[in-house]
């Protein structure tokens, strides 16, 4: 997915993370929809600062995609021909979310109304993949429609 490639669609999305394994032991939830609404955005930052955007850690499993075909914005014949999911190590991620919060901390409003929102679920990810890494996890991003 390259620059301006992953674009989400406009419905209420929500960005969120998937730790490997059933249960990584800690709370994983974060809200994700202003990360959502603001993808493009925060991709354009991420390229500025010269880090991964966060789309780029996108990966869709069986769980996610079941998600989606619950919710009526999926397909339910390409849940079994789905490839493996990709992992990544929560030092990729952390990388991209550092550069993010130290981008985005003195001025979330470059990012307009909801800059205050995104800095803020940013900071959770960054609690989420410390976590990650500390236990020697792995990880993905995915997104949820409702």
């Amino acid at each position: 997915m390259g620059g301006g490639r992953g674009k989400l669609p406009a419905m209420a999305a929500s960005m969120y993370i998937v730790v490997e394994g059933e249960d990584p032991g800690f709370d994983i939830f974060v809200n994700g929809r202003a990360l959502a609404r603001n993808e493009d955005a925060v991709e354009k930052v991420a390229l500025r600062v010269g880090v991964r955007p966060l789309i780029e850690f996108f990966s869709a499993d069986e769980n996610s995609m079941s998600l989606l075909v619950e919710e009526g914005a999926g397909n339910r014949e390409l849940i079994h021909r789905l490839p493996p999911p990709q992992w990544y190590s929560p030092e990729a991620g952390l990388e991209t979310v550092e550069a993010l919060v130290g981008a985005l901390e003195h001025e979330p409003q470059q990012l307009g109304s909801e800059g205050e929102q995104v800095l803020a679920e940013l900071v959770e990810y960054r609690r989420v993949l410390r976590k990650t890494h500390e236990r020697k996890l792995r990880w993905h991003l995915a997104v949820s429609w409702k």
